[in-house]
């Protein structure tokens, strides 16, 4: 879709996308904070860790496979070095994905409440590597797209 854009089309693009895809952020932050009322000695896992499981894992995925490749592309078409920034983060943010979907493949399915025994422990665990990932993803955003919000709206003048 954004592969034949001009470059102010294609910035638009990942713009409007960024926004989504923050949004969904927000939304998964939300879920996250209300795991926390989650009483360990329940007999059965709550309905809500698992629809947080489903964010988590859309979201993580939404990253990898469409935001931050959008960003790349858009880094490299214009040339300016914060690709090779980009590169970099990258690999960080694959370790912290490891974590996020243990975490996910832990707790979406199951219907075990002997899961709950070190939930606190690893939900705490997440919400570390949750922020961590928050500020790579926003470094990323600002080095690879708001940096050329200019450039972009002047590249049609």
């Amino acid at each position: 879709m954004l592969d034949t854009c001009t470059l102010e089309e294609r910035w638009s693009g990942v713009n409007d996308m960024i926004e989504r895809w923050l949004v969904e952020r927000q939304r998964m932050i939300v879920d996250f904070c209300a795991l926390g009322e989650i009483d360990s000695t329940s007999k059965t896992l709550p309905k809500s860790l698992q629809a947080f499981c489903q964010i988590l894992v859309d979201y993580v995925s939404a990253g990898h496979f469409e935001v931050y490749y959008q960003l790349l592309r858009e880094a490299e078409e214009f040339q300016d070095g914060s690709a090779k920034i980009a590169k970099a983060l990258l690999p960080e943010l694959e370790e912290n994905t490891a974590v996020a979907m243990e975490f996910h493949d832990r707790y979406a399915e199951s219907t075990d409440q002997t899961e709950l025994g070190e939930f606190s422990k690893k939900l705490s665990k997440l919400g570390e590597l949750l922020e961590l990932r928050f500020e790579i993803e926003d470094r990323l955003i600002d080095v690879m797209h708001n940096a050329h919000r200019e450039l972009a709206s002047s590249s049609e003048a």
